[in-house]
């Protein structure tokens, strides 16, 4: 089935054990894995040095669902993922938590938000403790409607959220203990006129830039990419900066380059991936020309870049075609050149998530209800590591550190 163009339609937006607290469940992995990466491809001119073999462990892995959808996990889902062969274990649930279908990690290490998206959007924390243990500390309003993504403000004092049905973007406060405050500002992109076939604004990603001086909301209705600055002391939004994408780009998420000064922009309804200079002086964002995906013809829905804790390459998830593309980034970041596109091993791959050494790339595949795990030779190379995961609508995934 064909998606819609700007797809929020209530869930599917067509578009480790350890014993819990008492009165929840929770189980945050530990268990160790059998499966081994595969032999990395051919080496590329711009190899990085292949980095030092880990310690072989396990980390813990989140998974986001939709509770409402038939089908959809219970909660928040936990797993272990080796950090040597990608190999993934089951967990329990965290349940209390409503459609869950992005998540965020402070930090701290201590606390992970969700997004409740629905018609009544909110963000919800949980607590997860040393020990393994978790806390759901409760949820608030964000004031807009299918809240579908946020993400913590490097000083570990503000959540930022975005409403995709209502196109705005909210702030809470965040406590010492990791529980939210009542919301400090929400801010709705009244201008400018919707784009081609849109309905309205519809925020997509709301992220801080590296600089940490400035805000950066996702609109994939406006097409377009606006910058704040968020008082601090106040936790209110104030616009200093927009950037125009092509009429009816459908920009959706996007990813900083480590230093700060490029930003690579996934556009869902016109099949790019375009290259945004960054000025952390001002805020301002300006795009490049969209890039292609390596998809053919067709609409590819790419649905979010990742990039490589070194900067050396970038992935883009294509829903249409359920596909990986790899690009080599050069010119210290404002070009990409793009290599090749791989198979995801699944159905609609909704999210991206690199681990913390970026060894390892995971896809979130909704319509399949899996997650994909990928090794990455030292040319960026992915190779798929083992069978898929089944995860019950596998939307959002995180591997902590």
């Amino acid at each position: 089935m064909k998606p819609s163009p700007h797809p929020y339609s209530g869930p599917e937006r067509p578009a480790p054990g350890l014993p819990a607290r008492p009165g929840r469940r929770g189980f945050l992995g530990g268990l160790l894995a059998t499966a081994a990466v595969a032999a990395a491809g051919p080496a590329h001119a711009a190899a990085r040095p292949a980095p030092a073999p880990a310690p072989r462990a396990t980390r813990p892995l989140l998974l986001g669902t939709y509770t409402s959808e038939a089908g959809g996990g219970a909660g928040i889902g936990t797993a272990a993922y080796d950090t040597a062969t990608g190999a993934i274990t089951p967990g329990s649930v965290i349940t209390g938590v409503d459609n869950p279908s992005y998540l965020a990690l402070h930090p701290s290490g201590s606390t992970v938000y969700a997004v409740a998206e629905q018609d009544a959007g909110a963000v919800t924390a949980v607590a997860l403790a040393p020990d393994g243990t978790y806390e759901v500390l409760g949820s608030r309003p964000t004031g807009g409607s299918g809240t579908t993504h946020l993400s913590v403000h490097p000083s570990g004092r503000w959540l930022l959220s975005a409403n995709y049905g209502s196109g705005s973007v909210a702030v809470h406060p965040v406590a010492e203990d990791g529980a939210l405050g009542e919301r400090t500002d929400l801010v709705t992109h009244s201008s400018p006129p919707p784009g081609p076939g849109q309905g309205g604004p519809h925020a997509h990603q709301i992220v801080t830039a590296p600089d940490g001086g400035h805000v950066l909301a996702v609109d994939l209705g406006t097409d377009t990419v606006y910058t704040y600055a968020l008082d601090e002391s106040a936790g209110t939004l104030t616009e200093v900066s927009r950037a125009a994408l092509t009429p009816g780009a459908g920009p959706r998420h996007l990813a900083f380059h480590p230093d700060g000064r490029f930003a690579y922009l996934a556009c869902e309804l016109d099949n790019t991936l375009v290259v945004c200079a960054y000025d952390p002086a001002t805020g301002a964002l300006t795009p490049g020309p969209g890039q292609p995906t390596g998809t053919g013809s067709g609409t590819s829905y790419p649905s979010q870049p990742v990039v490589t804790g070194d900067g050396a390459y970038v992935y883009l998830a294509n829903r249409g075609p359920n596909s990986l593309t790899r690009y080599v980034v050069e010119d210290d970041g404002a070009t990409l050149r793009l290599l090749d596109t791989v198979p995801v091993g699944g159905d609609w791959p909704r999210q991206l998530a690199l681990s913390p050494d970026s060894s390892l790339l995971f896809a979130a595949n909704q319509r399949s209800s899996t997650v994909t795990v990928f090794g990455i030779g030292p040319d960026g190379s992915l190779t798929a590591v083992g069978d898929p995961f089944p995860a019950p609508v596998a939307v959002c995934v995180l591997p902590l550190p």
